[in-house]
């Protein structure tokens, strides 16, 4: 048990990792906190210093949860640790004790943990999520709509249920995050793919 806890908290630790901050100090020499949006993602580093910025920091984002994942699972060998271990990862992205507890929106993290957690299901709602980008240019909207897919294919795949439960928490989460997307979604006044917005 000691050694399951100690997994978990690793899986946190890892997740806690500010991936956009790192890459945008070495990249651009600035703090993508203030930049933008505000917020650490690569959806932000996109827009402020550009595509390969943006995609190292998906990347890294997207290796970190499948560590994490990963760690958690080894850690407790059995399959609610490596649902909690998913979980732990997104929290530890969207709440990061290296940043004061205020991170990212635990989209690619939660990418990457569920590519350990559940791959099959990863492929249904990466395919929703394009979708929704392809007609709407939305990311926050595509987001969302991935997450309730992956849940959807989790379920319908017959993952165990330790595993759909953590793909429930972390929808859950992530749609928390977007509170502010979905405001702007509702009064038409959230960014596309590709538009600038003004600085935090």
């Amino acid at each position: 048990m000691a050694l399951s806890l100690l997994g978990l908290a690793a899986a946190y630790l890892v997740g806690a990792i500010p991936v956009g901050v790192l890459v945008s100090r070495l990249a651009g020499g600035v703090d993508i906190r203030r930049q933008g949006s505000g917020n650490i993602g690569a959806t932000n580093v996109l827009r402020t210093l550009g595509p390969a910025a943006a995609v190292t920091t998906l990347l890294g984002d997207i290796v970190k949860g499948y560590l994490a994942t990963w760690v958690a699972g080894a850690a407790g060998g059995a399959p609610v640790w490596t649902a909690a271990g998913a979980v732990a990862a997104v929290v530890g992205n969207c709440w990061p004790v290296f940043l004061g507890f205020r991170g990212g929106k635990g989209v690619a993290t939660g990418l990457g943990a569920f590519l350990r957690a559940a791959p099959g299901a990863v492929g249904p709602a990466a395919v929703l999520w394009i979708l929704v980008v392809a007609a709407t240019r939305y990311i926050s909207l595509a987001s969302i709509v991935g997450c309730v897919g992956l849940v959807a294919a989790t379920w319908v795949l017959g993952y165990p249920r330790e595993i759909l439960g953590a793909a429930a928490v972390v929808t859950l989460i992530i749609v928390w995050r977007h509170q502010q997307n979905i405001q702007r979604l509702r009064a038409g006044t959230e960014s596309r793919l590709g538009q600038r917005v003004k600085t935090a």
